[in-house]
């Protein structure tokens, strides 16, 4: 019986042997690619790949079939995105991004007009202060007036919520994304610091309504059932709430806003630390009509409706996988309008000057199987 270091030398030679029948492998893939070029031939053989993986399973056997057929479709996943990067080399999606990178400033503008929903002290006037340095900021009502502001060329950029480390995506924001076909130029993590205000001389024990924006109200949910007797208020947004209860006589009223909207309309903080978490983050996208891409970029999102086939998502990530790409997030998201169909965002770790990042890309744009790609953008988180 062989001992354990005879058996893992035994298994380094098989894997050496693997290596070189793997590059083999991906060459001729490559020769396929330019084969298919020159006779228009699609990239995907569903015929093929199931004749192989018929004749692979009978040379295995019942034992191995199942690990031989994930082996052999993860090939096939590899060699079509190989194939299809190579055919998209000088495609319409390549040729964009090298002209947004080209056409771009070299850094970030210190000064634009901002279009922004609620009102001054909201925490998306603040992620504003972070992106842009000296912002001239528009405020709006919803996050749909904010898209129209940039769309019409009122503003330069938009600024608006995306994501929630405490209840998730912002998903009407990624709805409007796709409706509209804005580019995400900058990001920024904010910290959220919840605290509940009131006007001068209010006590908690005076408090029957609590107003603000459903996701800050979420995000205190905790607080809020320690309280049965206080009920919760939708409103706007959370310091527009605070700028109407300002301007109110109202002395049983309090809302969930930041500690600077106590400043701004004078408030009083009747209670800290009033979230369910601590740490409690709100990413922030910055949106523009033009194709924007600045030499900092560090990060991609796309969105992708798959085909409604076994392994379609897989295959996908196989590609991010075998391309080195990081991926950040993956959500599915409802098609509106559509009896259950989804699409899927990622957001990923990659900067738009790696040329494996960009082949990656073009072959998910021109991919058939893929029946709705979109490119969100490459920017700069902070």
């Amino acid at each position: 019986m062989k001992n354990l270091e005879e058996i893992r030398s035994e298994i380094n030679d098989i894997d050496d042997e693997l290596v070189k029948l793997f590059v083999r492998r991906m060459k001729a893939s490559s020769e396929v690619a330019a084969a298919k070029r020159e006779s228009g031939m699609p990239v995907y053989d569903p015929k093929r790949e199931r004749d192989i993986l018929v004749k692979v399973a009978g040379a295995v056997g019942s034992e191995l079939e199942n690990e031989a057929r994930l082996l052999f479709t993860t090939l096939f996943s590899i060699s079509r995105g190989r194939q299809r990067a190579e055919l998209a080399k000088t495609s319409d999606f390549t040729l964009s991004l090298e002209r947004a990178l080209a056409e771009s400033p070299v850094s970030f503008p210190s000064s634009a007009s901002v279009a922004c929903p609620g009102v001054e002290g909201s925490y998306s006037q603040q992620a504003v202060s972070a992106i842009v340095k000296f912002p001239t900021i528009f405020y709006f009502k919803s996050f749909e007036d904010v898209f129209n502001a940039v769309e019409k060329g009122m503003c330069d950029y938009g600024v608006l919520p995306i994501e929630n480390s405490a209840v998730g995506s912002v998903a009407a924001v990624y709805d409007l994304m796709d409706r509209h076909r804005f580019k995400i130029v900058r990001a920024h993590r904010h910290r959220i610091n919840h605290v509940l205000l009131a006007k001068s001389g209010v006590k908690l024990s005076d408090v029957r309504e609590i107003h603000s924006h459903p996701h800050a109200l979420s995000q205190c949910s905790a607080f809020l059932r320690e309280h049965p007797e206080i009920r919760a208020v939708p409103s706007t947004n959370t310091a527009a709430a605070a700028a109407a209860l300002a301007a109110s006589q109202r002395g049983d009223v309090a809302v969930i806003a930041s500690r600077e909207c106590a400043e701004l309309y004078g408030l009083e903080v009747i209670r800290e630390k009033i979230a369910d978490v601590e740490s409690n983050f709100t990413r922030f996208i910055c949106i523009s009509k033009k194709d924007e891409i600045y030499a900092d970029s560090n990060k991609f999102s796309v969105m992708m409706s798959l085909s409604h086939r076994a392994g379609a998502l897989s295959d996908v990530l196989v590609k991010f996988s075998s391309g080195g790409v990081n991926l950040t997030k993956l959500e599915s998201r409802p098609v509106p309008g559509s009896d259950f169909e989804f699409r899927f965002i990622f957001d990923f770790e990659a900067t738009p000057h790696d040329p494996r990042v960009v082949k990656l890309l073009a072959g998910f744009a021109g991919d058939p199987e893929i029946e709705h790609f979109t490119f969100l953008g490459a920017y700069s988180e902070r």
